[in-house]
């Protein structure tokens, strides 16, 4: 047989891009050429699509890119490619979307994927929508008897009175990846920058309580009923609150964080996180990969944080990291993705 032609996405329009290409740096290094024919695909932050040769932080320079689009035609099953002023086609076996934040993890390109037919890695469009929203994630998950955080949604048309709430408590974009625009507040006269601030990144905000307890991730991998988990791992703070990606360089480490893997918790405590982690996966319909991140709280029981449905492959990520520690190569991860998408989703 000959070998699968893979379409990579990275870059994107959110936040997130500098942060994608470093993702899809790390699976090409680890891409067995072998088995796959790749063909990248730079989203700029203007919203261009590119193919080009591979990603690097100056890949719209340097990697020679030409216009290309994903057809949402059926009948081309690929790549539209603009060379010398004709398109050209090329078709794909799958396409692996290794984008991060709005229009890469909400549900818009995998609608775009789901009109073109092609079978791609990750979490459908339904699961996709839910978990980028956290309130839709957080109503979803206590049907299902898990824990969330209290919280309280405010929008351009709704309010909230400052002296109603509980301090600390966080404010957050719904809809957003990383830690961008979340603020810590401890009173209500700092609410109204915190509020502005996450305004920058979506119009829906989420105000929540601080849950007190250990941050906790746990890697999933796989559909239904046929789910594998990675080893858990603990953010280990030293002060402040974890925000992973708005480090000047987060590769050589962090300044109040460091990831602690396997975690430093009892075993029954993993055990805990690890089933908890594979009922909100199930709950929220998620397939292929998602990373849920839960609070361990003291009492031993457990607090759903949030729920990456494309979580960071960078060199520093946890979801890569805890399948590692668990035996399972990024390289491995990739095929087993690949795998289960073309078994389970067929264009």
């Amino acid at each position: 047989m000959g070998r699968l032609k893979i379409g990579i996405l990275f870059g994107g329009l959110s936040e997130e891009h500098p942060i994608s290409i470093k993702s899809a740096s790390e699976v090409a290094k680890n891409l067995d050429l072998e088995k796959y024919e790749p063909y990248y695909i730079g989203i700029t932050q203007s919203g261009s699509w590119l193919l080009c040769d591979g990603p690097s932080a100056d890949w719209e320079q340097t990697a020679n890119p030409r216009p290309a689009v994903l057809s949402p035609d059926r009948g081309v099953h690929g790549l539209l490619v603009l060379d010398e002023g004709k398109y050209e086609t090329i078709a794909l076996d799958v396409v692996l979307p290794v984008l991060h934040g709005k229009f890469g993890e909400d549900g818009t390109v995998q609608g775009l994927l789901e009109f073109s037919g092609i079978p791609y890695v990750g979490c459908d469009l339904p699961s996709s929508v839910m978990c980028i929203d956290k309130s839709l994630t957080y109503s979803v998950v206590r049907s299902a008897g898990i824990a969330t955080p209290n919280f309280h949604i405010v929008t351009a048309d709704n309010d909230i009175d400052a002296d109603e709430l509980t301090y600390p408590v966080f404010v957050k974009p719904a809809r957003s990846g990383s830690s961008f625009g979340v603020s810590k507040v401890s009173s209500k006269e700092e609410l109204p920058a915190a509020l502005a601030e996450a305004r920058q990144y979506d119009g829906k905000i989420l105000i929540e309580e601080a849950v007190v307890g250990s941050e906790i991730g746990c890697s999933v991998l796989g559909s239904g009923d046929d789910l594998l988990t990675g080893e858990v791992d603990r953010v280990a703070l030293t002060h402040g609150f974890f925000k992973i990606h708005q480090e000047e360089s987060p590769e050589t480490g962090s300044e109040n964080s460091s990831f602690i893997v396997p975690a430093d918790i009892p075993e029954e405590s993993s055990t805990l996180v690890k089933e908890t982690a594979k009922v909100i996966y199930r709950a929220l319909g998620c397939s292929g990969l998602a990373r849920v991140d839960l609070f361990l709280k003291e009492d031993g029981s457990v607090v759903l944080n949030e729920v990456n449905t494309l979580p960071g492959l960078t060199s520093y990520s946890r979801y890569p990291r805890m399948m590692a520690a668990a035996g399972i190569p990024l390289g491995e991860m990739i095929d087993r993705l690949v795998t289960l998408t073309l078994a389970g989703r067929k264009g």
